[in-house]
């Protein structure tokens, strides 16, 4: 799976989870169950886009380095 489809598959899951949370008809236990599998995702989904940041920076280092010819 591209990593791409991983953001955006993890980022609706994330909204599934969001969404079954805000509807308030769960138990505790399901409450805190979606939490932990929403806070994982999150924390997935933060560090693939800290890992895109990080490439667009490279990218744009190279792009300037090569404006100086």
């Amino acid at each position: 799976m591209s990593e791409k489809n991983k953001f955006e598959d993890s980022l609706k899951k994330l909204e599934e989870i969001t969404a079954k949370l805000e509807k308030g008809d769960l138990s505790l236990d399901e409450m805190l169950d979606y939490y932990s599998a929403g806070t994982k995702l999150a924390s997935e989904c933060s560090n693939m886009l800290r890992d895109a940041r990080l490439k667009i920076s490279k990218i744009d280092g190279e792009n300037n380095n090569n404006d100086e010819f």
